[in-house]
């Protein structure tokens, strides 16, 4: 599809078409046992799927997660982001379980269409409201704006502005978290791997070479944070273009592209640099941290081999799976750090938010902290994801099973949180 394309025609309206459950087991989808609930946005003049929500667990709350909106979205993929939702909600201790949606469309046709883009939000918060165990969060294609809206909505059917219901993340001025602005999601990756530097004697980031696949919201601040740690950001992409330099590319030079509309428009110096049918060519660029942080299955049993790295720190969800994982740690020595451990910023920010919402003394003591709050909310993330990556280290490292990997140690520690609901960090 190209943005120049001609705006398809919205249906009346959308209905939720319950599919049914999948057990884990032979033909599941993704790697839990069982998603809760799934669901088709079916047009129900001509029964065409439009979208898909998927409530994977909601044993420490309703389901909170991001809408997402992509030309190839599928219904496996949802379930797997959903079923990732319910693991760094848990893990990370919030009073919420899993869930996402996501709309099969061109994000580049809605941006240059935003008239057309705000029908197609208000169709969806219609629909959404339906399903009140899911809360509606920004994700790939959406935005605060995007949130603000559906959260509108629902509180003009609800006859109140202080619910719950969603969505998460809406706009600052009207009480809203700047998960994007305030770069929450790099900032527990930087936690990880600031973690990781007191715990490994042999990793320090200042001088470490840096990769980062995914150069919007989350891969541009992550490159900003580290780069003022000292790391030395050698290669990055976007959808369009991927550029390397083994010296080192210049940080004010990649940030004035994005401004711009991407790399295409970075003009400094690069020793590689690949057009848009090879920009994953970078994933196996040498360097001592590789951060994925685009879309699901970046490193696979295709790459798996030519990933030159010390660290993968995933600023995506899903970037890979647990038998190349294990491959990776087992066979070529290269620690993975789970999305569920270290992404999960923005979904602190938003739970953030939902409490100060409907907690007047919450919302004080935030606040209080200084600075709109920001101060508290990213103590709260740097805090919850060194405790964490500690953690799982520690139980990497005392193990009698040698072979054991990091996702597996995570996966064992979401589990126990998720039968503590009662076990919150706010």
């Amino acid at each position: 599809m190209s943005n120049s394309e001609s705006i398809p025609q919205l249906p009346k309206r959308l209905e939720l078409e319950e599919l049914p459950q999948i057990s884990g087991g032979r033909f599941s989808v993704h790697d839990q046992a069982e998603e809760q609930s799934r669901y088709r946005m079916v047009d129900p003049a001509t029964g065409e799927a439009k979208g898909f929500v998927v409530v994977d667990n909601t044993n420490r709350g309703p389901g909170l997660g991001g809408i997402r909106i992509a030309p190839d979205l599928t219904l496996s993929e949802v379930g797997r982001l959903a079923y990732a939702m319910s693991l760094k909600n848990s893990v990370a201790c919030l009073p919420y379980g899993g869930g996402k949606a996501g709309l099969v469309g061109n994000p580049d046709l809605l941006i240059a269409n935003p008239d057309f883009k705000k029908e197609l939000i208000h169709l969806t918060a219609e629909t959404l409201f339906t399903l009140p165990s899911y809360i509606p969060a920004p994700d790939m294609g959406t935005n605060d704006h995007d949130v603000q809206q559906i959260y509108d909505y629902y509180s003009e059917k609800l006859g109140t502005k202080f619910h719950k219901r969603g969505g998460a993340s809406r706009l600052p001025e009207t009480g809203g978290i700047p998960i994007d602005a305030w770069a929450l999601t790099a900032h527990g990756m930087v936690s990880a791997l600031e973690t990781l530097e007191s715990l490994q004697g042999d990793f320090s980031i200042k001088g470490c070479r840096v990769v980062v696949q995914g150069f919007g919201n989350v891969g541009a601040p992550a490159v900003e944070k580290l780069a003022a740690l000292g790391a030395r950001i050698v290669g990055a992409s976007d959808i369009n273009r991927a550029i390397f330099h083994s010296k080192g590319l210049n940080i004010s030079s990649l940030m004035d592209a994005k401004k711009k509309g991407g790399l295409i428009h970075y003009s400094d110096e690069t020793e590689k640099s690949f057009d848009s049918k090879h920009v994953d060519w970078l994933l196996e660029a040498p360097c001592d941290v590789l951060i994925p942080a685009a879309r699901p299955d970046a490193i696979t049993a295709r790459n798996a081999d030519r990933i030159d790295c010390k660290i993968v720190i995933q600023g995506a969800n899903a970037p890979s799976n647990r038998l190349t994982e294990y491959y990776l740690e087992n066979r070529r020595g290269i620690l993975n750090c789970s999305d569920f451990i270290v992404n999960v910023g923005g979904v602190i920010g938003c739970a953030a938010e939902l409490e100060m919402t409907m907690d007047e003394d919450y919302r004080a003591r935030v606040l209080a902290s200084g600075n709109n709050g920001r101060s508290y909310v990213e103590n709260l993330i740097y805090n919850t994801v060194a405790r964490n990556t500690k953690e799982i280290m520690g139980r990497l490292n005392s193990s009698p099973i040698k072979d054991k990997t990091f996702r597996e140690e995570a996966l064992a520690l979401a589990e126990d949180r998720l039968g503590q609901p009662e076990l919150t960090w706010l």
